[in-house]
């Protein structure tokens, strides 16, 4: 019975091998007539079925660098040819291309068969032109205009001023980032409800560009009816940290001032031995009345330190570059505010694309892992830039700078200039962080010449450098503390062209004289000729000073402000050896509103006092205690309309009316200026208009009045000064005016791809007259100007 039996046991088995032996050959014979018709053909037939690739290929492409594209290819030498990966390395080149802005590029793929049975695999890639954004479109925004959150964006759209800019071409990156600073203006403005509903970008052949469009919901501006502070923990009264609450009854809901709030309080408290309390904001809206009662709460949070903090992708920034933006460190208390504060401060640095940090649990669970994931970007530059303006005439300048240097994140710059009437060249360096604190120090050489003939009759050169070292006290108050030494050279031009010296050194053959072989005063004088004072002032002057310098700024951007203040002070001290002997302080103080959506209103004081102390080792006290190099010279930064060192005391001495200013003391002056968009012009054009009115005044001359003409060192008036118009004088006589100039006018501002440009004209309504000489001419008047340009270029 078993023989019988076994026979039959292994039938069925035999008959499955037999199915299974047909159902893959059916396998095999369907992928084959598959392959046949994926790629046609009796040669690519057999290539279809997996010839081994001898190398990839990129062709055609110039715009970007064909080893790029390469690099993103998943087909690979010395791997079997597949066509659903050659088909997603085409998709893959043209998503490179688009997010380039070339969204009409093509990219067609090809194989070479080869003897040796393998082949290459060629992407032929047709570039096109480039396809920026063609239109920026806004849904469901009511209260802010749709050119106004344009001008939020960094995403621009296409026109005349494109082949200039790169800020039209469509990025996924670039519109994620404009998305969230549309969120933040938002905000910062009051409207809490608000939220963006979608963002949806189009590829439009038709139009050759893309079309980016964004929904939002705006709901109601809020305003802060009330600002409590409730603290949870015993030892922490709510009235002592109320002092760190930047919030307030009355103004408008700024979600930037609370999340300040937020981290002052946090830090204040972490001071005060609590690493772990929280600060929670709270509102309470009442849509009825518009307002948001706000309160910050104050409690214990969960006991939970860093373990670890981990720092990927960064290629070329060095670890301890992104660690000590980080005001906490491994085995420290986790605290999320900080952690935030964080991330904004390595976005701000500028060295990264992309900057994201996480959490993970960590071995224990009060341990948690801090994941900090960069992507490094280009930090160096290399610019020319050219402009022109009514001072220095032509000017060009060439700059290498380096903002991540050596991955450390110090700053480093060298720059030439070359102008009509001025040149130099200036080197600077800055390390953020100090010895390891959030100081910056700082070095800067320079040399520069510059050419006052056209004003003063002289030309002077400054050689030295300035070490300084920065203190941020806070976000909004940084304090720097400079030394500075250096040398200024002052020459009097003294030839047939520039005869502005030839009263005291005659030009062979040139210098009328008198009988008596003395220049003759009417003539050397009547050429142009530099004022005693100035000629007193030749020669090398060394000033060592140490100075302080006060910030404070509110502005919402340094950019383009339109809200905030501005206040700049600096306290000067020269006597540390040198020759100067002085104690100056200046204060520039601007208040920035906007009075109406994209109309801003400026308000700017200004003023400065220098005293001098001691001889100034000149060994004699004679006529004032400082020297003409030291005086203040203003004219257009302080009211526009007047020329270049038009405004102040001058020399009323010489013949020579249109030159020799002197120089003051003491300046103050204010201004009222309102910039407002260009009516039918698109915003990203960069075009602005102003209106402004000017007043200020320059007085305070106290440089010496009596000198050796022949040697131009400085006299005592023993013999009083000489009447003989025949013959040089010995002294000079100013007109010292404290009278106010003033002035109003119109401004044209361009922030054009090509930099700054703006254009002044103004009209003087009070100045300095002068006074009136015996041959009827006005002398020591004010210089005016009325019309002012500047500007310049970057590429």
């Amino acid at each position: 019975m078993m023989s019988t039996t076994t026979p039959r046991r292994k039938k069925p088995a035999a008959k499955a091998m037999i199915a299974m032996s047909a159902m893959i050959a059916g396998i095999a014979a369907a992928e084959s007539a598959f392959a046949q018709q994926a790629v046609p053909g009796s040669r690519r037939a057999s290539v279809s079925q997996g010839p081994v690739i001898n190398r990839v290929v990129v062709e055609g492409s110039k715009k970007i660098e064909a080893s790029r594209l390469e690099g993103e290819l998943q087909t690979r030498a010395r791997t079997p040819y597949n066509q659903a990966t050659v088909d997603a390395d085409v998709q893959r080149i043209l998503d490179i291309y688009r997010g380039s802005g070339r969204g009409l590029a093509q990219v067609t793929p090809r194989i070479v068969d080869l003897p040796n049975g393998t082949v290459d695999v060629v992407y032929t890639v047709v570039e096109g032109d480039k396809t920026g954004v063609k239109e920026i479109r806004f849904v469901g925004n009511n209260q802010v205009s749709s050119s106004r959150l344009r001008g939020i964006m960094q995403t621009t759209e296409t026109n005349i001023l494109s082949f200039l800019k790169s800020s039209d071409i469509y990025d996924p990156d670039r519109i994620a980032a404009d998305l969230e600073l549309i969120r933040r203006y938002y905000l910062k403005n009051g409207y809490a409800d608000f939220r963006i509903v979608s963002s949806d970008v189009t590829f439009d052949p038709a139009a050759e560009g893309y079309i980016v469009t964004i929904a939002l919901e705006e709901g109601q501006q809020y305003r802060i009816s009330d600002v409590t502070v409730d603290s949870r923990i015993p030892a922490i009264s709510a009235e002592a940290v109320r002092d760190e609450v930047v919030t307030s009854a009355g103004s408008v809901y700024n979600a930037e001032a609370v999340e300040k709030s937020v981290q002052a309080i946090t830090t204040d408290i972490a001071r005060q031995g609590y690493p772990f309390a929280q600060v929670r904001p709270v509102g309470t809206r009442n849509p009825e009345t518009g307002t948001i009662d706000l309160g910050y709460v104050v409690e214990d949070g969960p006991r939970i330190y860093i373990e670890r903090i981990n720092v990927r992708g960064n290629t070329r920034t060095r670890d301890y570059v992104i660690r000590r933006e980080f005001d906490l460190g491994e085995g420290d208390p986790y605290n999320r505010v900080l952690i935030d504060r964080a991330e904004r401060r390595l976005n701000n640095l500028g060295y990264f694309k992309r900057v994201r940090i996480s959490n993970e649990p960590g071995s224990s669970p009060d341990r948690v892992v801090v994941n900090v994931d960069v992507e490094d970007q280009s930090t160096g530059s290399f610019a020319i830039s050219g402009g022109y303006s009514t001072a220095d005439g032509f000017i060009g300048e060439v700059s290498v700078s380096e903002s991540n240097f050596l991955g450390r994140g110090q700053f480093v710059r060298l720059a030439g200039q070359l102008g009509q009437r001025t040149h130099g060249i200036d080197f600077s360096f800055t390390e953020p962080y100090f010895l390891g604190y959030r100081m910056s120090a700082g070095i800067d050489l320079f040399s520069k010449f510059s050419d006052q003939t056209r004003y003063s009759r002289y030309e002077n050169r400054v050689t030295g450098g300035q070490l300084r070292l920065g203190l941020p006290f806070t976000e909004e108050f940084t304090l720097t503390l400079r030394y500075s030494l250096y040398q200024q050279e002052l020459e009097i031009p003294n030839d047939l062209k520039q005869p502005y010296n030839d009263c005291s050194f005659p030009i062979p053959g040139y210098t009328q004289l008198n009988a008596d072989g003395t220049p003759n005063r009417f003539f050397c004088e009547g050429n142009g000729e530099a004022s005693l004072a100035i000629k007193e002032s030749q020669g090398e002057t060394l000033t060592s000073l140490a100075g302080l310098t006060f910030n404070y700024s509110t502005l919402d951007s340094t950019r383009d402000p339109r809200n905030g203040f501005y206040f700049e002070g600096k306290t000067d001290f020269a006597g540390l050896g040198g020759d100067s002997r002085y104690f100056r302080a200046t204060g520039d103080a601007r208040y920035y509103h906007e009075l109406f959506e994209d109309v801003v209103g400026i308000a700017r004081v200004q003023g400065g006092h220098i005293m001098g102390f001691g001889d100034n080792n000149r060994g004699i006290g004679n006529g004032g205690d400082l020297r003409i190099v030291d005086h203040f010279f203003l004219g257009p930064s302080l009211v526009r309309g007047f020329a270049t060192n038009g405004i102040g005391p001058r020399d009323i001495s010489s013949l020579d009316t249109n030159a020799n200013a002197i120089g003051g003391t003491t300046y103050f002056g204010g201004s009222l200026e309102v910039q407002f968009p260009i009516f039918g012009l698109p915003r990203d054009l960069g075009l602005k208009g102003a209106v402004f009115a000017d007043a200020g005044t320059l007085f305070g001359y106290e440089g010496p009045t009596y000198f050796n003409v022949g040697t131009g060192s400085i006299l005592d008036p023993i013999d009083g000064c000489r009447q003989d118009p025949n013959v040089p004088q010995n002294c000079i006589t100013v007109l010292d005016s404290k009278k106010i100039r003033s002035s109003v006018g119109a401004s044209l501002l361009w922030a054009s791809p090509l930099g700054p440009i703006r254009f002044d004209y103004a009209v003087a309504l009070s100045k300095e007259e002068g006074i009136l000489a015996p041959n009827g001419a006005r002398i020591g008047g004010d210089r005016t100007q009325a019309f002012r340009f500047s500007g310049g270029t970057r590429f």
